[in-house]
């Protein structure tokens, strides 16, 4: 089943940001991921407006979790964390509810 990385990131240092943001796209394709969203436009409908909003797919949650410990992109963790913040999240995707669920 497909999962996602949702991130919520609040960038406070856009220069050095830019150093994480193009080196990202070449970590993705040994893990199958591939972009779904990233930073567009967002409309707050309820609550707390959000930081960028970038949404990566992978086939399965252990992909994604492969991805985000893979040495090519723990080379270049540190410089997202020193120019921003974030909350990331590894979410399945979507299951279809059956008959005998409560």
């Amino acid at each position: 089943m497909a999962a996602y990385v949702v991130n919520e990131i609040w960038v406070t240092d856009p220069e050095l940001f830019k150093a994480y943001v193009v080196q990202v796209p070449a970590t993705l394709p040994v893990f199958s991921g591939r972009y779904m969203v990233r930073s567009g436009h967002t409309e707050t409908i309820e609550g707390e407006p959000p930081g960028r909003i970038v949404i990566l797919e992978f086939p399965d949650a252990e992909s994604a979790i492969a991805w985000r410990d893979s040495p090519a992109y723990q080379v270049i963790l540190p410089i997202r964390d020193a120019s921003s913040r974030s909350r990331v999240y590894v979410v399945d995707g979507y299951m279809p509810v059956r008959d005998d669920r409560p």
